[in-house]
């Protein structure tokens, strides 16, 4: 198919294009600066410069392709409201599609984005999924949790490097995912009549806590964490501080977040009935554990390499 990614230079977009690719699919990617996705350009991606909130760009981009997958949100460095790019920019893109005559929206959503509509991010995720329910639209919504790519910088580098790991609320169990197994769902709606206006959770294999996460990564590293609880009513008024500034409107939106991320209620769900209409093997998605291990035995090593090239240095050195 001819295929528009949307978001296509972030996390998620990134490995979208490239299952796409993969899989065969004609993939174009509309991107704000095309010069910051020349790789894309190298897979093999055709680019596209375009603007949620620039009506105009996005006729351009969607002209000639067959379907959209949509996995663009705002980034913490805009200046804007989550609103301002999220529900404004969605809503003009769908009017597009609507225009191009472009009938198959894969949009990718948020678990549980029903039950925190006090949450920026959750409410726009909810309210953009009721308007492609009640579109003509043939979509599918994916719906997730978060990635394991998140779990990285968060956890296991400063568990690494003797940094604080910093925790806030409720111990919360997350299924956590690795986006390359959420772009494997993401295509293969494409291809999927038992998908089309369906809405799916799409989570990990297992939900962990914090906790859980950061003993984990003890015991991948082999070094000791040292752990920082953050009371829920400083994220609260460190929300309420932000907000007063119109700048830093976007960042308190963000803080809110920490409601879900630490409120207590697992982000979670059954997944047999994902993987039959998906076409999928349970087998192939990625566990914590294993993506871990993955990435510290990768990092310890080049570290060990490291310190063996500073030895023979040093030794080069000796007068004898």
């Amino acid at each position: 198919m001819q295929v528009l990614v949307v978001g296509a230079t972030g996390t998620l977009g990134r490995q979208i294009a490239r299952t796409a690719l993969d899989q065969g699919h004609s993939v174009r990617c509309m991107v704000r600066t095309p010069r910051k996705a020349a790789f894309l350009q190298e897979w093999g991606c055709e680019l596209t410069r375009g603007d949620l909130l620039e009506p105009d760009s996005l006729d351009y981009a969607l002209e000639g392709q067959e379907a959209v997958i949509d996995a663009a949100t705002s980034r913490p460095s805009d200046s804007l409201s989550i609103y301002d790019i999220d529900w404004d920019g969605k809503r003009n893109l769908l009017r597009a599609c609507a225009k191009a005559g472009v009938a198959r929206f894969v949009f990718l959503s948020l678990l549980g984005a029903d039950q925190h509509r006090s949450i920026p991010l959750m409410d726009i995720k909810h309210c953009t999924e009721q308007l492609l329910m009640a579109s003509g639209f043939d979509y599918t919504i994916l719906r997730g949790a978060a990635f394991m790519q998140g779990v990285i910088g968060q956890v296991a580098i400063p568990v690494l490097e003797s940094q604080t790991v910093w925790v806030s609320g409720t111990p919360t169990p997350i299924a956590y995912m690795n986006t390359q197994d959420m772009a494997r769902f993401a295509v293969a709606a494409l291809e999927r009549p038992q998908t089309v206006r369906g809405a799916f959770p799409v989570v990990g294999p297992r939900a962990w806590n914090t906790g859980e996460v950061v003993q984990l990564c003890e015991q991948l590293s082999g070094r000791s964490a040292r752990v920082f609880r953050v009371r829920p009513f400083l994220i609260r008024l460190m929300q309420s501080l932000a907000s007063f500034f119109e700048p830093a409107v976007n960042i308190a939106e963000r803080l809110a977040f920490a409601e879900v991320t630490g409120g207590g209620q697992p982000l979670d769900a059954p997944m047999q009935e994902s993987y039959e209409a998906f076409g999928l093997d349970p087998a192939e998605t990625t566990d914590l554990r294993a993506y871990l291990k993955e990435y510290y035995d990768t990092i310890l090593k080049r570290l060990r390499e490291m310190e063996a090239d500073l030895d023979k240095d040093a030794k080069k050195k000796l007068p004898f």
